[in-house]
């Protein structure tokens, strides 16, 4: 299970920083449509951080309180994964290819970190 966790911590750790320091060009390189401001991409890289700390901090001190565990990160991978496919399925994901083949590769991993999640807790 600590695999998981520590694969989960270093995906949404990379992706995290790259939507807080370059938020602008990560979208573009990506292949997806800039918005005229960094802002939404900056805090959602920042949340994208957070979660990962957290779940840190519950591999790291097990007795702490608060922490998120492999229950709460279920739905916290479901939901994106299934708001990531319903916009792919819709045709609203991406103006390009790429950009659609990153969103598609981003609600697999979240779905499958979900499942691998849900066989193991």
């Amino acid at each position: 299970m600590q695999q998981i966790l520590w694969t989960e911590i270093a995906i949404k750790v990379v992706t995290g920083l790259m939507l807080l320091l370059v938020p602008l060009s990560a979208l573009a390189i990506a292949g997806l449509a800039r918005p005229p401001t960094g802002l939404w991409p900056r805090l959602a890289g920042a949340l994208l951080l957070a979660i990962a700390a957290s779940i840190w901090i519950g591999l790291e001190y097990p007795s702490a309180r608060g922490s998120i565990g492999p229950a709460a990160l279920v739905p916290l991978n479901l939901f994106p994964a299934a708001v990531l496919i319903a916009a792919l399925v819709m045709g609203t994901a991406a103006p390009t290819h790429r950009g659609k083949f990153v969103l598609g590769l981003g609600a697999i991993t979240l779905t499958l970190l979900a499942f691998l999640e849900i066989a193991h807790a």
